[in-house]
């Protein structure tokens, strides 16, 4: 029972010292980065189960929900967000068609306001995808749910 305790009190504390890794890199990025990171954060705490947790690493602010949900930084010109989820990026080519995008992720220009929408959507299908993953179904592109 005390083995049970203490791992719950260090889980939280690791889940605290994400927190505020994550609040010091924001506050470590200057503007404009810092209000679109802060807004995607806001973005994904809004979406994202209550059971999801706050990461740092890879030098970047993220997300964990039954695995790596995703990533997002600054960069010189614009915000990365990157769902790690290639499949589901194809399936969204036609929505990031104004975006610069890699195999796992999306570049938002610090000159375009954030598109809230899609990225409600993609954390909703990533949610999903964990969830499925975790249930042992694999989600191909062409199964990807719709949001």
């Amino acid at each position: 029972m005390k083995r049970a305790n203490l791992e719950k009190r260090v889980s939280a504390g690791s889940a605290n010292l994400a927190v505020e890794a994550v609040d010091r890199y924001l506050a470590a990025t200057s503007e404009p980065a810092r209000g679109m990171l802060v807004a995607i954060r806001d973005v994904v705490r809004a979406v994202v189960p209550p059971e999801a947790e706050e990461v740092f690493s890879y030098g970047m602010p993220g997300f964990r929900y039954k695995g790596t949900l995703l990533y997002f930084g600054a960069f010189k010109h614009h915000c990365g967000f990157f769902p790690g989820s290639p499949p589901l990026l194809q399936s969204l080519a036609d929505e990031l068609n104004d975006f610069k995008t890699s195999r796992g992720g999306i570049q938002f220009p610090f000159t375009k306001p954030l598109p809230v929408a899609l990225i409600e959507k993609i954390v909703r299908l990533r949610v999903a995808e964990n969830d499925a993953r975790q249930k042992g179904k694999a989600l191909s592109a062409a199964t990807v749910p719709k949001a």
